[in-house]
């Protein structure tokens, strides 16, 4: 696959990124290389990848437990004292091996340790090839609340494995075609129509799928690096998404969901939101909902359930000035930003989501 170009670094494929990192991690040019894993990474892609890595430069793992509820400025403070114990200094850089919590954590580690060293992000599951990794975006989570606290920052490169992918169930495949959805729905409705029979697609259409998802997200971030205006596109699906990700995670009666199963069910609900704002059709709509449903589970909401996360929607990191800001669809591939809705505009999502 074509190497992509960002603003200021390259995304990479396959042997074309292993040639890429052994051409730039030389003893001249970095005293030690942090790899930063998780318990899942550390088990199933390390091996591999340390296999492939040609290097002189002195190896560090540094594992972090694996989950969402680890994305904090906990895991940080451990990140920087095991840095700090191991002969860190401003010439090491850190390879982000892992999913998006990895990648968005390990990345925010490196923007802040000693001011700021290199990072490289190494994918491993398809949500961090098409969204997290991508993008310059590195962060924690502030308790149960998404993405709080961070920085923009783009990572020296981004290479992607795509037999990193063969390692992941199907719940985790599935979480990543969720960003995938959304970059057609604001972006492209030709890409968008490519999902409407996944039974057809085989393993170099998902390739395929894989390099035009990340090629639609670094097009609109190249326009706008620091979120001013079209980035704010690929929040589409995730004020909503967010929230209900957050509730489910803080709640203990609840199941956890997969970053991809809440950006799914606010999909969902913002396209209602733009059906009633009259900014898209019912029969986009509906072609909307029934295409995600089939892929997703429905998620069971009561009504206090839906309370609190419309509670928790005053934190979103994108409102201003006090008023929450939605990302909604203009048509199926085109976006319109900085819309707002109202509580009742909110709860009727809700009641058609539940609805068949």
């Amino acid at each position: 696959m074509q190497t992509i170009k960002a603003n200021t670094y390259s995304i990479y494929f396959n042997e074309e990124g292993y040639s890429y990192l052994s051409s730039i991690l030389k003893p001249t040019s970095y005293s030690k290389i942090f790899v930063l894993v998780d318990e899942n990474t550390s088990e199933y892609c390390l091996p591999t990848f340390l296999a492939n890595l040609a290097t002189e430069v002195e190896i560090e793992i540094i594992e972090i437990e694996n989950g969402e509820e680890h994305k904090n400025i906990e895991t940080c403070l451990q990140l920087w004292h095991s840095l700090t114990e191991s002969g860190g200094d401003r010439k090491s850089i850190i390879i982000n091996l892992g999913g998006g919590v990895v990648t968005d954590l390990g990345g925010f580690v490196a923007c802040t340790f000693k001011r700021g060293i290199d990072f490289i992000n190494v994918p491993t599951t398809l949500l961090s090839m098409v969204d997290a990794s991508v993008g310059g975006k590195n962060g924690v989570d502030l308790g149960q609340l998404k993405n709080q606290i961070g920085i923009i920052r783009e990572p020296k490169a981004v290479v992607v494995i795509s037999s990193f992918l063969d390692t992941l169930p199907q719940l985790e495949m599935r979480s990543g075609l969720a960003e995938m959805l959304k970059h057609g729905l604001i972006y492209d409705i030709n890409y968008w129509n490519k999902f409407k029979d996944l039974s057809a697609l085989n393993s170099e259409d998902l390739e395929s799928l894989i390099h035009q998802s990340i090629e639609i997200k670094n097009k609109i971030v190249s326009e706008d690096l620091t979120e001013n205006g079209i980035r704010k596109a690929l929040n589409f699906g995730h004020t909503l998404g967010h929230a209900i990700e957050s509730y489910f995670l803080e709640n203990e009666s609840k199941t956890k969901l997969l970053h991809g199963e809440a950006v799914a069910v606010g999909m969902i609900l913002e396209s209602h939101i733009s059906l009633e704002k009259n900014l898209l059709s019912n029969e986009e709509y509906r072609e909307i909902k029934d295409l995600i449903r089939d892929i997703f589970d429905t998620i069971f909401f009561d009504k206090n359930d839906i309370e609190k996360i419309i509670e928790l929607l005053i934190y979103d990191k994108k409102n201003e000035f006090g008023k929450i800001q939605f990302a909604l669809l203009n048509g199926i591939g085109k976006s319109k930003i900085n819309e707002e809705a109202d509580n009742q505009l909110i709860y009727k999502a809700f009641e058609d989501y539940k609805a068949s």
